[in-house]
C-alpha cells in the first residue's frame, strides 16, 4: 500500500477541525491502494484548535512557533510529509475529504502527475458563495492562463494533490494564500500538466471564519507574474 500524506494548515478552526478529522479518517483509500498519514499544522491558533487535534489518535500535530500565514503552515507540512503523495486540505468543511479518493484515482487509473479538485467544473457559482469570491476566482483563471499558458478552472482550490518528491523539490518562498499560485506557476514551468477533477464545495461566510479577501486577489496576480518562468 502506498501512503497519502494529508497536510492541513489550521488557524482558529476549533469549530470545524474535529469534524474534519473524523471525516478524513472515515474515508477508505484502499480501493486506490493507499493508506494515509494526517499532519495538522497549527499556525499559532488562539483557540482550542491544537488541543482538539492533539486528542485525535493517529494525527500528527505540528505547532508553528508564530503565526506565519497559511502558506508558511503548508510549507511546514510539506516538509514533514513522508507519503508517496501529498494532498493539501483546508481545515474547514468547505471541501469533502471523500474527494481524496476521486483525485487519487486520476493518479492510479490515468497516470496523472498533479491533480487539482475544481469547484467549477461541474457547476458555476455555488449557492452560498459570494459573487466577489466567485468572480475573483474565475478571473484568476484568466490571469493564470495569461501568465503560465495553462488554463485552470480553479486556481485557488484548497484540494491539490502532488507526488511528494515533486512538491518537496519546489523551492517555495511565499507565506500567505499566494502559495497556491506560486505552486501552480512552478509546477507548470516544469512542463507538467495539472489535471482537474470536479469536487464538492460547501462555501462558508466570513462570519463563519472565511479568511481570504480582495487584497489576496491582487497578491495572487503579482505572484503569478513573479513566478511565471520559475
Amino acid at each position: 500500500m502506498k501512503v497519502l500524506s494529508v497536510v492541513i494548515p489550521a488557524y482558529n478552526e476549533e469549530r470545524f477541525i474535529g469534524t474534519l478529522l473524523e471525516r478524513i479518517q472515515a474515508v477508505d483509500l484502499s480501493p486506490a491502494g493507499y493508506t494515509r498519514e494526517v499532519i495538522v499544522i497549527d499556525d499559532c491558533s488562539k483557540d482550542r484548535t491544537a488541543d482538539i487535534v492533539a486528542a485525535v489518535p493517529g494525527v500528527r500535530l505540528i505547532r508553528q512557533p508564530g503565526n506565519g500565514g497559511k502558506g508558511s503552515a503548508v510549507r511546514t507540512g510539506i516538509a514533514a510529509a513522508t507519503g508517496d503523495h501529498v494532498i493539501i486540505q483546508d481545515a474547514d468543511l468547505e471541501y469533502d475529504p471523500a474527494d481524496h479518493l476521486v483525485m487519487l484515482r486520476e493518479v492510479v487509473e490515468r497516470d496523472a502527475k498533479v491533480v487539482y479538485g475544481s469547484r467549477y467544473m461541474a457547476s458555476g457559482k455555488h449557492p452560498g458563495a459570494s459573487w466577489t469570491a466567485y468572480l475573483g476566482g474565475r478571473s484568476l483563471s484568466v490571469v493564470g492562463w495569461l501568465m503560465t499558458g495553462q488554463y485552470l478552472t480553479d486556481t485557488v482550490t484548497a484540494l491539490k494533490l502532488f507526488p511528494r518528491e515533486l512538491i518537496q523539490s519546489l523551492v517555495l518562498v511565499t507565506g500567505g494564500f499566494e502559495l497556491d499560485h506560486e505552486i501552480s506557476a512552478k509546477v507548470i514551468a516544469r512542463g507538467l500538466k495539472i489535471v482537474e477533477v470536479p469536487v464538492r464545495y460547501f462555501p462558508r461566510s466570513r462570519a463563519e471564519g472565511k479568511k481570504i479577501g480582495l487584497r489576496d486577489w491582487f497578491i495572487a496576480v503579482r505572484t503569478f507574474w513573479r513566478f511565471r518562468n520559475c
